[in-house]
């Protein structure tokens, strides 16, 4: 099994997945954040492999605590590799940790192809499993005005991604016109 790889990211595909040059061979690696590649510049990704019998896959993470938490996703029953790279493509692993640790299967339905169903036997299969990386800095508990803003600006046509990406580590204003207005105006810098 493939386990990491080091080498130069030369495109990002529609698939969500990069063409990485490994020593004059292209991998096809589907990765959490793409976007945030660097394309030409040498990268390491810890790698999670999956033989089927028509192909094998290879996913790609910045970190083994990356990789572990997708491997621990994917022991979930109706979680497969798919959604597990669509729920880190949507949150932070310690976003994920304090949802599921705060029973919050609400939350975690946002993930792209995850149902409540789905979101809610996350929770109750990971409870307890998982801790918050305290280097990662402070984990709140997602409050009510914040996921309020995140569904307007879904609304909008804002994707998950791009809501995470601009939003990142910004207190809003607690007024919500207002957090409304600075998400708004932090997504139009992008």
């Amino acid at each position: 099994m493939i386990a990491w790889l080091r080498g130069v990211p030369l495109e990002v595909l529609d698939s969500g997945s990069i063409v990485m040059n490994v020593q004059d061979v292209g991998y096809e690696v589907y990765v959490a954040s793409p976007n945030h590649m660097i394309l030409g510049d040498e990268t390491d990704l810890f790698i999670y492999t999956v033989v089927r019998d028509d192909a094998i896959v290879l996913y790609g993470f910045n970190s083994i605590r990356e990789r572990s938490f997708f491997t621990l996703l994917l022991a979930t029953p109706g979680v497969g590799p798919s959604t597990a790279l669509a729920a880190l493509r949507t949150f932070s692993i310690n976003e994920m940790v304090a949802a599921i640790e705060h029973d919050d299967a609400k939350r975690i339905a946002e993930i792209p192809g995850v149902g409540l169903k789905t979101a809610n036997r996350i929770v109750l299969e990971l409870k307890g499993k998982v801790a918050i990386d305290a280097n990662a800095g402070p984990v709140r508990a997602p409050d009510k005005s914040s996921s309020d803003i995140h569904e307007a600006l879904k609304a909008l046509g804002y994707s998950i991604a791009e809501i995470r990406a601009a939003l990142d580590d910004v207190d809003l204003p607690s007024d919500e016109a207002s957090a409304l207005r600075t998400a708004l105006h932090l997504l139009g810098r992008q």
